[in-house]
């Protein structure tokens, strides 16, 4: 693993721990600012609990494991997926400056929000950084690629063998002998 990896990963990942531990301990203090975002979705997706401070805690969980995951280098690239996927309902939970009247408050939750933004692409790279190791679609194409190979060159032996094969064959019939 490369340094910049095994820096960058716990990095990264360390809001999500800290944040997430904040959101399983206390969604009492995050469920009223992700009402909004909460019961659009939770109305629509029947799967989902119906109470805002338990999706918190879900969200927060997940949060927590990924981070976690993502900070050791375990399944690095699922982590780096879930934790992208609990930062744009956070993000538009928790920083939504577009409804801010004060300027000072307004300035503050955009620069949140952007960070967040940043966040979620360093996310996204993650989740397809492979560690310089082939992707699992790479290795798919190459497999196919090396078997298409393998069955040109079987087919070219079976017919370049065919011919004198047949031949002889003939010859041999002639004879009288099988």
């Amino acid at each position: 693993m490369s340094l910049l990896r095994l820096a960058g990963r716990p990095m990264l990942a360390s809001m999500f721990v800290t944040g997430g531990l904040h959101s399983l301990r206390s969604p009492k203090d995050v469920a009223p600012a992700a009402e909004p975002v909460v019961r659009p979705v939770a109305d629509r997706v029947s799967a989902l609990p119906d109470g805002t401070e338990q999706l918190v805690r879900i969200n927060g969980a997940v949060q927590v494991a990924g981070g976690i995951m993502l900070g050791l280098g375990r399944c690095p690239r699922l982590a780096a997926l879930a934790l992208a996927a609990t930062l744009v309902p956070t993000t538009l939970a928790g920083h939504r400056f577009w409804e801010e009247d004060d300027p000072s408050a307004r300035a503050q939750q955009r620069i949140h929000f952007f960070k967040n933004l940043s966040m979620l692409g360093g996310l996204l790279i993650a989740a397809d950084d492979t560690g310089a190791a082939p992707s699992l679609l790479w290795r798919g194409r190459h497999a196919a690629k090396d078997l298409r190979r393998d069955a040109h060159l079987v087919h070219r032996s079976v017919t370049a063998t065919a011919g004198p094969a047949s031949t002889a064959g003939g010859v041999l019939a002639k004879l009288g002998r099988h």
